[in-house]
């Protein structure tokens, strides 16, 4: 089986090696800063580098259940002349056509976006041929099928017509095309068959860049439907060169649990898997790699700077409303104690399947778990009460409540395994919702479909957050730890 190297919410993952150093994108949808980006020297194991789109004039999107997985779509990156590139679609703005940003390094600064128009679709490429013609390759939405024109990327100006490449082998939805050279061949990747448990990587070969291309004879080569695999719904691939000449490719998948039809909470997450060559047709060795130790939770006392980059917002720019100082992290008013659509809240990703969040400071604030607005499980504190608050569509209530709560105490949020009874339909885990003082005390289970894909529906996952209730208020201290840690500590924040 694949190894999984960037858990929780990363689709879409898109790779490129500069040296001996690799780097990764994948997709961010509605979530301020976009596009996260991850650096490795072994594939295995990652670190966050930070998000490539970080500024208002690079990306907007849309707070509320209306921009609710929209935004940034699947992105291609790629090292060229000296200079990373990104090239990548807002599906909110997608007339303007795709976005192209660069920079010399992947810390940024980032360029200011340029715009290549007409070219509709979604899930654009970048390749360049030895001349140095740039092309841009994409799902083309209006001719249906893999669709392929010249571009001058620095301006994004259109150079040529464009024209069909690739149809696919006949499932639903290609898309997500990269092409890669080797040998004298042209590979174009693609993901058919829906992004979903029916999802399949795809591939197509030709001796030049344009076309036509011929489908591998043995598609898909990678594929986990119709199987008892832990991971499914795989997809959605780029491959890479490595330094020793090996090749590897990412892919996304997902990890449903619990009784039929199962669930997904973490949404789609990033593999890895290995490439062999035969006849000069990629073959998929998912057990190549070698899985790193578990990563750990984090501690964040927000007495830096700056944010860590795991810090995002639905719909909104976090250093709006979010500073971090010596005395913790000062959150502007956002939404009332009586609203349950998010206006600003500091969000991270949930990238484990037990886990618990917890965060305490001074006034009233939330901590939260959600898909989107209409699914979430919230413990809030105002004044001096406690309550559970849960969000299933469009249906928001007050659970229980606990009057006497101390200002010290902390707010908890906590995914334990599914307990019900042999028999019973089982969920792929349990949401508690708890606070502590002196001792934890229970105030809510909520069943986990609830916070799935499924029930849910869009392309993101779970995300743990915080937000200040009518007024401002301040954050001293948000933890997150596994189920195979008892606690974080700072040493841990990273």
């Amino acid at each position: 089986m694949s190894v999984l190297i960037i858990p929780g919410f990363h689709p879409d993952p898109t790779i490129c090696r500069v040296g001996e150093r690799y780097y990764l994108a994948t997709s961010s949808f509605e979530y301020f800063p976009g596009v996260p980006l991850y650096t490795s020297i072994d594939l295995v194991e990652w670190k966050l580098v930070g998000n490539v789109l970080n500024r208002p004039s690079q990306l907007q999107t849309r707070s509320g259940i209306d921009g609710a997985s929209g935004g940034i779509y699947a992105p291609t990156l790629r090292h060229h002349g000296g200079l990373f590139w990104l090239v990548t679609t807002n599906i909110h703005d997608v007339a303007r056509g795709h976005v192209i940003v660069h920079a010399e390094s992947p810390e940024g600064p980032w360029s200011e976006p340029v715009h290549v128009p007409g070219l509709i679709g979604i899930d654009p490429d970048l390749h360049w041929d030895d001349d140095g013609v740039c092309r841009l390759t994409w799902s083309d939405v209006i001719r249906g099928g893999i669709s392929q024109a010249v571009i001058d990327p620095l301006q994004g100006t259109v150079l040529s017509e464009s024209y069909g490449i690739w149809n696919g082998t006949g499932g639903a939805h290609a898309e997500g095309p990269h092409i890669h050279s080797r040998n004298g061949w042209f590979y174009l990747l693609a993901a058919e068959g829906g992004t979903g448990a029916g999802h399949m990587v795809t591939v197509a070969r030709s001796r030049a860049v344009d076309g036509p291309y011929e489908s591998h004879p043995a598609n898909p080569i990678l594929t986990h439907r119709s199987s008892s695999s832990p991971v499914q719904s795989t997809g959605h691939a780029d491959l890479v060169e490595l330094s020793n000449g090996d090749w590897a490719l990412v892919h996304l998948g997902t990890q449903p649990r619990g009784s039929f039809p199962r669930w997904h909470t973490n949404g789609r997450e990033t593999f890895l898997a290995g490439i062999d060559w035969m006849d000069d047709w990629p073959v998929v060795v998912e057990d190549r790699f070698t899985p790193a130790d578990d990563s750990l939770g984090f501690v964040d006392t927000f007495t830096t700077e700056a944010l860590h980059p795991r810090w995002v917002s639905p719909g909104a720019n976090p250093v709006e409303f979010a500073i971090p100082g010596p005395e913790g992290l000062a959150l502007a008013a956002g939404r009332s104690g009586d609203a349950s659509a998010a206006e600003r809240m500091l969000a991270t990703r949930i990238e484990h399947l037990e886990w618990t969040v917890s965060a305490e400071g001074s006034g009233d604030f939330a901590l939260s778990v959600r898909i989107d607005d209409e699914h979430q499980a919230i413990v809030e504190r105002v004044g001096g009460e406690a309550r559970a608050k849960v969000v299933i569509g469009p249906l928001t209530q007050v659970v229980a409540s606990f009057e006497g709560v101390p200002p010290s105490a902390r707010l908890v949020i906590r995914s334990v395994p599914f307990d019900g009874p042999l028999g019973e339909r089982k969920g792929p885990d349990r949401i508690v919702l708890a606070y502590t003082d002196d001792q934890e005390h229970h105030l809510f289970a909520l069943d986990g479909r609830y916070l799935s894909t499924e029930v849910a529906g869009g392309f993101t996952g779970r995300m743990a957050g915080v937000e200040a209730l009518g007024n401002d208020a301040t954050i001293t201290r948000f933890e997150y730890t596994t189920s195979t840690e008892t606690s974080a500590t700072p040493k841990d924040q990273r």
